[in-house]
């Protein structure tokens, strides 16, 4: 949260530049939709009717849009404080701030609440919470920040009347975004060719004139939670165009999601779309520790989250593979520290290859007995000896033992596995295993 301090360092200016930077700022915030400038129009309605400023979040406290009143063509600054500062300027509330607003009721309210100024939780000015509703099911939320004299009821039964043309839209632009993630999942989870040409046709058509740009998937892996319809809205992720989860194994999902982007050279916004997922899955893990009593780590290798990243294409004809290589540089991400916690397809080296054996293949029986829990110091030794080409004193270094130590457990490798380290195909086929066995 911005301090007290910090914030009088911020003019109004800078945070509406920051807002507004121009086309590709506004594109790295989130989806460019025909909504966008229908919320933001709607918002600077209820601003103007009010004479106070506005800020529309949905329900999970996301900012869509903010405007900013001023009579005489200027932002004020003193519209303000650091829960709104830090709303605009990260676009998402703290679950702290979160709670503390839904503990006035704001939930089931169908009409205005008032909210005093609480400095020790960074409210420093009084709330208006005007409840964006549709059909009876709270949608979002318009944040009024509380003036001297205030509007009056009439005015906040206008703007009442406005939050239902917000609510009617949300309702429309959610029901778009799940049904374009009911179509990508489609396409990959088709089981055969041409269930994934009619899964891929429909969702082109659903995309329009997007199908045609460039595209990738990131694969999230696993995804915190088990419900096949707990994902993220499109608007929350930078450049995601559709998002949806798929089986992961027996009982998990991952959560794929379908990056448009400029050119099939640049794969930085799938990169970005993946390091803010991975932030929200790390968050949904830390809750669920803290709740059960345990500490888990961050994301990435050893702590069961990773994210992966397939190969741009034009279109939408290849999503299949592109889902493949995602979801495989996921695998490898979780069973090297050294590619994650993002692995993208084309960094993860003879990954490409083992991540596409079948699952009887996990484990040849050569590396059967080395790879047992009594001879995981010997394992160890093997595959670093491997991965340094066989040199003895590279592998001696990195292990942190003396060479004679490494000559005596190599020995006992060759004893177990009937292998010969000088033979070309032997050392091939236990370094598959080695990897193998880590996926």
């Amino acid at each position: 949260m911005v301090g007290h301090r910090q914030l009088s360092r911020i003019s109004a200016l800078d945070l509406r530049q920051m807002y507004e930077g121009g086309a590709e700022m506004r594109e790295n915030a989130r989806v460019a939709t025909d909504y966008k400038a229908d919320y933001q129009e709607l918002v600077d309605e209820i601003s103007e009717l009010l004479g106070v400023p506005a800020t529309l979040e949905n329900r999970d406290f996301e900012l869509i849009a903010f405007g900013a009143y001023d009579s005489e063509g200027e932002l004020d600054p003193s519209a303000l404080d650091p829960v709104r500062t830090r709303s605009i300027l990260t676009r998402r509330s703290t679950a702290a701030v979160r709670a503390w607003f839904e503990g006035f009721g704001i939930t089931r309210a169908t009409g205005p609440v008032r909210i005093p100024p609480t400095p020790e939780a960074g409210v420093y000015r009084g709330r208006i919470c005007l409840p964006v509703r549709h059909r009876g099911v709270v949608l979002g939320y318009v944040w009024l920040l509380e003036d001297d004299p205030g509007p009056t009821d009439a005015q906040l039964a206008a703007a009442m009347q406005v939050t239902g043309r917000i609510g009617a839209l949300l309702a429309d632009e959610a029901q778009a975004g799940a049904g374009l993630s009911r179509e990508l999942r489609a396409v990959l989870i088709a089981e055969s060719g041409w269930q994934r040409d009619m899964a891929v046709a429909e969702l082109r058509t659903a995309l329009g004139a997007r199908a045609a740009a460039p595209h990738t998937l990131v694969c999230v892996a696993p995804w915190p939670s088990a419900d096949p319809d707990d994902a993220p809205s499109p608007r929350t992720v930078p450049h995601a165009t559709a998002l949806c989860t798929v089986p992961w194994g027996a009982v998990e999902q991952s959560l794929a999601v379908l990056v448009r982007l400029r050119s099939t050279e640049v794969g930085t916004p799938a990169l970005t779309a993946a390091a803010r997922l991975l932030k929200e899955a790390e968050g949904a893990r830390g809750a669920a520790g803290r709740a059960s009593g345990s500490r888990p780590g961050a994301g990435g290798p050893g702590t069961g989250v990773a994210a992966g990243v397939g190969e741009p294409r034009s279109g939408l004809a290849e999503l299949g593979a592109v889902w493949q290589e995602a979801s495989a540089s996921a695998r490898a991400a979780l069973a090297e520290p050294r590619f994650g916690p993002v692995a993208e397809w084309r960094g993860i080296g003879p990954y490409r290859l083992l991540t596409a054996l079948p699952p009887q293949a996990a484990q040849d029986p050569v590396a059967g007995p080395l790879l047992s829990p009594a001879h995981q110091e010997l394992a160890r030794t093997a595959e670093v000896y491997l991965d340094c080409a066989g040199q003895a004193g590279r592998t001696a270094a990195e292990l942190g033992i003396h060479r004679q130590t490494l000559y005596y457990r190599l020995s006992r490798v060759e004893q177990l596995t009937g292998l010969d380290l000088d033979d070309g195909e032997d050392r091939l086929l236990l370094h598959m295993a080695l990897k193998r066995a880590r996926l």
